[in-house]
């Protein structure tokens, strides 16, 4: 019996000592893994958009499984379709690939059992910004990541000496179709007042455009 409470003193003492192993993280592997996680953070800041939703103008390459007179490379129209054969025009603006290849998937089974589709973006050409007015390269330039109107500026080389860089303006189109919203930005503001509300995050066909002194200046 006392043999037995004296074990049972011993390891009750023991358990209060013991650490866990997580407790002494090698402090080399913390740092590792912390760099890790810090990386993915940062390619995570650069993308412009958890879902690709295809365009116009938009090359995608289409391939039915075992079958090649229904595969094919297209290029997505202005009104947002595609043709193939077999099943015609397929809607294919504001789908992810995924959601293409679904539909396109259920059209063909009409003509073909259990079809596999697989849909391959060739080209990225719907997703573009438009920087017009006074800068020193104005046009169109896609839009490939994360994208702010200071490093859109940047893109098109800068402003000119004749813009109004307190005047300027981002047009963008509003959702399901409802007209454009118009935004004001002053590059002061954003650099020199840390207004960095003013440094909107560009969206696909987002049109920035910077005025001249003499424009502002006109009653």
């Amino acid at each position: 019996m006392l043999q037995g409470a004296l074990a049972l003193i011993i390891l009750i003492s023991v358990s209060q000592f013991a650490i866990p192993r997580s407790a002494h993280a090698d402090p080399s592997r913390v740092e590792q893994e912390s760099a890790r996680v810090h990386q993915i953070d940062e390619k995570t800041s650069l993308i412009a958009t958890q879902d690709y939703f295809i365009g116009p103008e938009d090359v995608l390459d289409i391939t039915v499984w075992k079958n090649a007179d229904l595969s094919k490379q297209v290029t997505v129209r202005p009104d947002g379709r595609i043709s193939l054969p077999l099943i015609g025009d397929v809607t294919a603006g504001g789908k992810t690939p995924a959601q293409l290849s679904g539909d396109i998937s259920a059209k063909l089974k009409e003509y073909k059992e259990n079809p596999s589709v697989s849909i391959v973006v060739k080209e990225v050409n719907s997703y573009a910004m438009y920087v017009l007015g006074e800068v020193v390269k104005p046009g169109k330039y896609p839009l490939k990541s994360k994208t702010t109107l200071l490093q859109a500026i940047t893109i098109a080389s800068g402003l000119t000496p004749m813009a109004a860089r307190n005047k300027i303006v981002v047009f963008r189109f509003a959702k399901d179709g409802g007209g454009r919203i118009k935004m004001k930005a002053s590059y002061d503001d954003i650099v020199l007042r840390d207004d960095i509300a003013q440094d909107i995050e560009l969206k696909p066909g987002d049109q920035i455009v910077v005025p001249s002194e003499t424009m502002v200046l006109m009653p």
